[in-house]
């Protein structure tokens, strides 16, 4: 799987559909910073997938590890936590990410191997592949940091996932 973050296409195969990325642009993993709003380049392998029950159902779950979103579930982006850059459950005291979103965005997350192998602190947390959310000009809004398709693509996409996928952010 490709992402274009200049051209701001996602391409699997022969498949493709348009993507956006992080309001902050693309950054080489060594500059990339908690809270720039910039998506990082490189290879990064795919560990597992997150569904928000009442929002997908269980017939597009992908042929890789995946489990339902709970309400109580985070991700920690304090780097002075020991648990930065690592799933939590809530309430918790430090800075954080609720999964739980309002909004359409976290109705599917991929979780990228991005700053996991350990997390250095500060160096960027909870780089996702993600649903869009439109924007009140009715584009699709730019990201945290993160890559984001439409829904329908999402969908199409989970089904060609497969175990030791990557995704190349160029």
């Amino acid at each position: 799987m490709v992402v274009d973050g200049a051209a701001g296409t996602l391409t699997l195969g022969d498949w493709f559909c348009p993507c956006v990325i992080g309001k902050g642009g693309l950054i080489a993993p060594a500059d990339k910073r908690e809270g720039d709003g910039a998506t990082p380049i490189g290879d990064w392998a795919i560990k597992g997938v997150l569904l928000r029950p009442g929002r997908i159902g269980r017939g597009h779950a992908p042929d890789l590890p995946w489990r339902w979103i709970r309400e109580n579930d985070g991700w920690c982006d304090d780097p002075a936590d020991p648990a930065y850059n690592r799933p939590v459950q809530l309430p918790r005291p430090t800075s954080h990410e609720r999964l739980a979103h309002e909004d359409q965005a976290y109705d599917v997350i991929v979780v990228l191997g991005h700053n996991d192998a350990p997390p250095v602190p500060g160096m960027g947390s909870a780089i996702f592949f993600h649903q869009w959310v439109i924007g009140e000009d009715g584009a699709p809004r730019p990201t945290e940091g993160c890559v984001a398709v439409a829904p329908e693509s999402m969908r199409a996409v989970l089904g060609m996932l497969r175990p030791g996928m990557m995704m190349r952010i160029q």
